[in-house]
């Protein structure tokens, strides 16, 4: 039976590298957020759901979506980021349950699902095992000022629209804290696979 290792933690965290290391090694990758971005192309199911229910303002000219717009109401608005998230986590969550049936001939499987908690996934069961990938709150604000040009304040704001990192630790049956190297982050994955291998 295939493992599906679900890979979550924060945001700038450090997932693209974990989701890297996986690939490198031939191990298939089921990209929520990929998966995400694809359904908010035009005519897809979440830019409907979002046209309908957030408004034609929230488009660019071209009908794509204005992602820094809605991005700005979205984070500083608690209600409107949990209406965006009952519309368009259930279609995600159909179109990643599609992608992980497609690699059911393999040993393991990763399904990198950034609000792996936050939309309930740990209750559908869907993965074998969960990984949470840590790193302190002020090594986080930097990488992600850098990551997205962003300022401390708005940072800030992003993170804290997430479950706080030290509470999905404590769900997660795996933690890896990515405090140094990238080396040193891959290799503690490896450690990590080695464990997945032997238990299965």
């Amino acid at each position: 039976m295939t493992y599906v290792l679900a890979l979550t933690g924060g945001i700038a965290t450090g997932k693209s590298t974990a989701d890297q290391f996986f690939k490198n090694k031939n191990i298939p990758v089921v990209d929520c957020d990929q998966i995400a971005h694809d359904l908010m192309k035009p005519k897809n199911a979440s830019w409907q759901a979002i046209k309908d229910n957030f408004g034609t303002e929230y488009l660019n000219s071209d009908q794509t979506i204005n992602r820094k717009k809605l991005g700005q109401l979205v984070f500083s608005d608690p209600t409107a980021l949990n209406k965006l998230n009952q519309l368009t986590h259930p279609l995600i969550f159909d179109k990643t349950i599609q992608k992980i049936k497609m690699y059911q001939d393999g040993d393991i499987v990763i399904l990198d699902a950034p609000v792996y908690f936050e939309s309930n996934l740990d209750k559908k069961k869907i993965a074998n095992g969960v990984l949470v990938i840590t790193l302190p709150e002020a090594t986080q604000i930097n990488r992600l000022k850098q990551r997205n040009n962003l300022t401390d304040e708005e940072a800030k704001m992003r993170i804290k629209s997430q479950m706080p990192l030290n509470k999905k630790a404590q769900m997660a049956d795996f933690v890896i804290a990515n405090t140094g190297t990238i080396e040193e982050l891959e290799n503690k994955l490896e450690q990590l696979l080695i464990k997945i291998k032997e238990e299965g």
